[in-house]
């Protein structure tokens, strides 16, 4: 070192690789949590929503004093209130969460007082990756998980 020059400041290759292989290490740690915690949020929101079309659903046979039907297609994720012939609303619910809906049964009718005709035994399991929740339709149509 000559006088009069002042020291040069950075990092040299032995340091940044250190920090780099640090970084690494905890990004692989907490990726998969990340993930996991991400697809419980997804599934989460999704029962929430199935929830609402539910209460939705039964709201719309009380109010309107006639009966309302929920259809629900798996396969597609899609469910569907109809109150006649009337579609009062439709939603893509596993387009919208990215989440698979399996349910046992295909529909449930909703009477002008708010019973669910069909709803005895209706299950639904919405699932993402690493999550899941279970929603349980009783036989007066509310809806728990």
């Amino acid at each position: 070192m000559q006088l009069g020059t002042a020291p040069r400041k950075g990092f040299n290759v032995i340091e940044m690789t250190m920090v780099l292989a640090i970084v690494a290490t905890l990004s692989a740690i907490t990726l998969p949590r990340a993930g996991g915690f991400i697809d419980s949020i997804e599934v989460r929101g999704a029962v929430t929503e199935i929830d609402a079309i539910f209460s939705t659903a039964r709201h719309a046979a009380i109010t309107r004093g006639s009966q309302a039907v929920l259809e629900i297609d798996p396969e597609l994720g899609v469910m569907t209130i109809r109150v006649g012939s009337d579609t009062l609303q439709r939603r893509e619910v596993s387009a919208a969460h990215g989440v698979l809906i399996d349910s046992n049964r295909a529909s449930i009718t909703y009477s002008p007082i708010g019973v669910g005709y069909g709803a005895g035994n209706l299950t639904m399991v919405v699932s993402r990756k690493r999550a899941s929740d279970t929603l349980y339709v009783s036989r007066l149509g509310r809806v728990r998980h």
